[in-house]
């Protein structure tokens, strides 16, 4: 028995022990916890440029914080973030920039997010109390290895005093919680190096399948894991083959890092049983693998429904929501409270108005805002939530969609939340469909809407979207007046995610920041899916001008 795993988990479980308590003590103090926080930061970031600027040393409440602090986009901080860059000390933060985070935001436009020490902290305190209480439900995943989803890497030739970027995902924790993570890790980190795809998924597996005490499966959209299961019956006999003597068939094409940090051995036992199971039932790959982390909201949905088919014994986790910026949510239980210990949040609803996290109605959307020990300030998130329930007196929120995320080509103001209640909606919860996204689509002076769809399509489905998507009343004028089209029907033949993931790749996106999303305000979406128009939709679509708004 490999005793590594076990000895790693267990001081990864002790060390979160104090943020875990702090977070479940706090769910019922809300409003208390993040007035301290503000206080800490306004404290702490008094003397900098910006708290000069903003007079923090005579702020003596959140009144006065939102009175003299406006709520800035990515656009008015960037100026500040330019002098850190060039090497600025004291700008945002009172503590060192340690690094700068590439991002994207959905105008696809590179954001570079300033990393701190505290900010480091901060997400340690929001993933230590989901994963301790991950190993309070299920403890015996302490006793073996996970699979955390790995980014590859990408070259940045951007000038900055600053480093950008962190080597690997792990970095995140810092110190000695990601040496205890490597130690746990079933794929190296030295994965993110490969940049063929083939012999990315071929490695992957080879790693995984080594590891018959896999516990845990960290991913962010499910369909990665779907890709990976669906690439076993192609290289089943090679991966057999490696596995027993040792070996691996792409060897010749990898660096000495990418070698080393495999560690192949032979292992013939683990081999002869792999021979006597079934590839098409990953669950017996696996025998004891109790959970799959990814995302689970909005278009992940469906493909979270296919993984939960394949590994039916498997809870299937939802994860919070994180990004490059903030820990916005955490899994707890079956609810996903404010990571309220993290960061200071502000919410905004539809009329603009302004509340604090203690605030919020459940039923109520909102879009946040965030405050960081990385020195992000009233930065509005773009991330639209859901209020489905309180634990304690915090909110749980269910993410929507993003707010900057809204196509007008014509007056029309399709939002992504409201897109996706429609196709969610349309297509139901049909199990069979594996990828969806509307997308606009202009060709002279026809300009109209196209539902990209992969998986078993009903008659009828692109006369209930066009009924759907004219409860927006501005959508419903702009079909009236022609300037409209009837929506279409696209079918994908296949790969719909994996062509959807390789575009935005393409746009320099890290595979964790490819949020999933029923939407998009792009054009050109039919040039990268494999597929055709469903040509009896489009026909009877065409053959009506306009519908009744009503």
């Amino acid at each position: 028995m490999n005793f590594t795993p076990a000895i790693a988990n267990s001081l990864w479980f002790a060390s979160n022990l104090p943020a875990a308590a702090r977070f479940r003590r706090a769910l019922n103090y809300p409003a208390e916890t993040q007035a301290q926080l503000l206080r800490d930061y306004l404290a702490r970031s008094a003397e900098t440029e910006f708290g000069r600027k903003h007079g923090f040393a005579g702020i003596k409440n959140y009144k006065d914080f939102a009175a003299r602090v406006p709520l800035h986009d990515y656009d008015d901080l960037e100026p500040w973030i330019d002098r850190i860059k060039r090497g600025e000390n004291s700008v945002l933060t009172a503590e060192n920039v340690t690094h700068l985070i590439p991002t994207s935001g959905s105008s696809g436009a590179k954001k570079l997010i300033p990393f701190t020490a505290t900010l480091q902290h901060e997400f340690n305190h929001a993933v230590g109390a989901w994963t301790n209480n991950l190993y309070r439900r299920f403890p015996s995943i302490v006793f073996g290895s996970a699979y955390w989803s790995i980014s590859p890497a990408i070259e940045n030739s951007e000038k900055s005093i600053i480093p950008i970027g962190f080597e690997d995902d792990s970095a995140y924790l810092g110190g000695a919680r990601k040496r205890l993570v490597d130690a746990v890790m079933a794929v190296p980190s030295e994965m993110r190096l490969v940049s063929d795809m083939e012999q990315f998924q071929y490695l992957t597996l080879l790693c995984l399948l080594r590891r018959e005490d896999l516990r845990l499966i960290s991913i962010w959209h499910p369909s990665f894991l779907s890709l990976l299961l669906d690439a076993l019956p192609v290289h089943w006999e090679n991966l057999l083959h490696d596995i027993e003597t040792g070996n691996c068939r792409h060897a010749k094409g990898l660096s000495p890092k990418i070698l080393s940090a495999m560690k192949f051995r032979p292992m013939p036992h683990r081999a002869r049983q792999l021979k006597n199971l079934n590839w098409e039932k990953p669950e017996t790959l696996w025998p004891h693998l109790k959970i799959i982390s990814c995302w689970g909201d909005g278009h992940a949905k469906l493909a979270r429904a296919e993984i939960q088919r394949r590994f039916p014994s498997v809870f299937v986790q939802p994860k919070g929501l994180l990004a490059t910026e903030c820990a916005l949510t955490i899994p707890f239980f079956d609810f996903y409270p404010l990571a309220i210990t993290s960061h200071f949040f502000e919410f905004s609803d539809e009329q603009g108005r302004i509340f604090l996290a203690h605030e919020l109605e459940k039923g109520k959307m909102y879009e946040v805002i965030v405050t960081t020990g990385g020195g992000l300030w009233r930065y509005r998130l773009g991330d639209q939530v859901e209020v489905n329930e309180l634990v304690g007196k915090t909110p749980s929120l269910r993410f929507l969609g993003r707010a900057g995320n809204v196509s007008d080509r014509c007056g029309e103001k399709l939002s992504e939340a409201f897109a996706t209640q429609v196709i969610q909606k349309t297509i139901g919860g049909k199990s069979s469909i594996r990828f969806a996204l509307l997308a606009p689509h202009e060709e002279g002076l026809d300009c109209r809407y196209i539902l990209y769809i992969e998986g078993d399509i009903e008659n009828g489905i692109a006369e209930r979207l066009d009924n759907s998507l004219c409860e927006n009343p501005h959508y419903a004028w702009c079909r009236k007046a022609g300037q409209l089209q009837p929506p279409s029907i696209f079918k994908i033949k296949n790969n719909g995610y994996e062509s959807f993931v390789a575009r935005e790749l393409s746009r320099e996106r890290r595979l964790g920041e490819i949020k999933p999303t029923f939407f998009s305000k792009e054009n050109d979406w039919s040039k990268h899916f494999c597929g055709d128009f469903c040509n009896g939709e489009t026909a009877h679509q065409r053959a009506t001008s306009s519908v009744n708004p009503a």
